[in-house]
């Protein structure tokens, strides 16, 4: 059973998250030749002060 984890930043639409899913999946599928029944997603939504980037939080720059 493929399982891809995404980190990303908070603030991406449920639209876009069902997007990345959805896109996820077909390309584990295709790549693995993997029924579509099997693949699992799973989105980490970060908040901002989380992550870091050069020393700084994302929020604090902005991001």
């Amino acid at each position: 059973m493929p399982f891809a984890q995404i980190y990303m930043l908070e603030g991406r639409t449920e639209q876009q998250k069902r997007a990345v899913i959805e896109k996820v999946t077909a390309a584990l599928q295709e790549a693995l030749n993997a029924p579509k029944e099997s693949i699992r997603v799973w989105i980490h939504d970060m908040p901002k002060e989380n992550w870091g980037i050069a020393g700084v939080s994302a929020k604090d720059l902005g991001r």
